[in-house]
């Protein structure tokens, strides 16, 4: 789901997929072969085994998914794994509350009562791995258990194997490779560094993009952690005031506010995180152009780009190699 109707999947409580143009599945025979039939009769030119995997998809979410199931959303807004259980049978809702969002509808719907909230660090890699995948609807097989746990449950299922055509095969590739290199990253910053030593991780990187920086005092700095500006003295204006939080939990607004109640005159506000923001901290960054928050998602894409210029220590803690992926396009 893209980002606004993730965050609305969370707050409502709901999960829902698109494919608005065949209707509502409910009217469908509720069989496999019928559902590849009306989907072939709407999109002739896709692929056979691009058919059989999308006509499994809408079977599985309209005829298969029932009350007392657990699903999982890997929300990517906030870099969290979202754990609920079904509380309602297929709905579909044409003309539902997201409809000022045109280009984008999703009417096929069942409710869910959102159960946890757990950071990507909080899971192994691999069982982060098998929800990777671009397929939009699929079982989890070999780490079920894993993520069932962390609600205090413990269910195995066993996964039918679906066939995939190769270019949902190359997005998932391509998709496992940027997630799995930000998790890699998150993680190592979180387990190898400490608050304080983080604090010096992102003066450094600040410092790899041009300017210069000092860490505050380890204590009394009044919320602020770092402080970075252009000219060498740090007399001129804009001064940035950095707060910096280790963190994968979530930031919420009245931290960035408490940040932005120390800016005066030149002054700018940068808050950057392992983890995301909530919706009102968002919110409140929009309507102050002087505050700026950097998420773990974003702080892993200027680390890629100014990489090259990172210290050797840092280099050795955070190894990467580039590589080229496919850069396919959702058809």
């Amino acid at each position: 789901m893209p980002k606004w109707l993730g965050e609305r999947a969370l707050e409502q409580g709901f999960i829902a997929i698109s494919w608005p143009d065949i209707g509502d599945l409910s009217k469908i025979e509720a069989s496999r072969d019928a559902f590849k039939a009306e989907y072939a009769d709407l999109w002739p030119e896709h692929k056979e085994r691009t058919i059989r995997m999308a006509a499994g998809v809408l079977f599985r979410f309209s005829n298969e998914m029932q009350e007392g199931d657990y699903v999982l959303f890997p929300s990517k807004h906030n870099r969290h794994v979202n754990i609920g259980v079904i509380t309602s049978r297929y709905i579909y809702e044409p003309l539902a509350d997201w409809q000022e969002n045109s280009d984008q509808d999703y009417p096929n719907r069942h409710t869910v009562k959102w159960l946890g909230r757990f950071p990507r660090s909080s899971f192994s890699q691999s069982a982060l791995n098998e929800i990777g995948t671009a397929i939009t609807l699929f079982l989890v097989k070999n780490h079920s258990s894993e993520f069932l746990s962390k609600i205090g449950q413990a269910e195995v299922y066993e996964e039918d194997n679906v066939p995939t055509d190769d270019d949902t095969a190359t997005r998932t590739v391509t998709n496992l490779a940027e997630e799995t290199a930000q998790d890699f990253i998150i993680k190592r910053l979180h387990t190898r560094l400490t608050g304080y030593e983080f604090e010096h991780f992102i003066a450094h990187v600040l410092e790899c993009m041009g300017y210069k920086a000092r860490v505050t005092e380890a204590s009394g700095d009044g919320g602020v952690d770092v402080i970075a500006h252009r000219d060498k003295l740090g007399f001129e204006p804009p001064i940035v005031k950095v707060q910096c939080k280790r963190t994968t939990n979530q930031i919420e607004e009245k931290q960035v506010r408490d940040l932005a109640g120390t800016l005066g005159d030149g002054e700018f506000g940068l808050f950057v995180t392992l983890g995301a923001y909530s919706k009102p901290a968002r919110v409140f960054e929009r309507n102050k152009p002087k505050v700026r928050l950097i998420d773990g998602e974003q702080l892993v894409e200027l680390l890629l780009k100014h990489y090259g210029n990172l210290s050797p220590r840092y280099r050795t803690m955070l190894p990467l190699k580039q590589i080229y992926i496919p850069d396919i396009l959702e058809s």
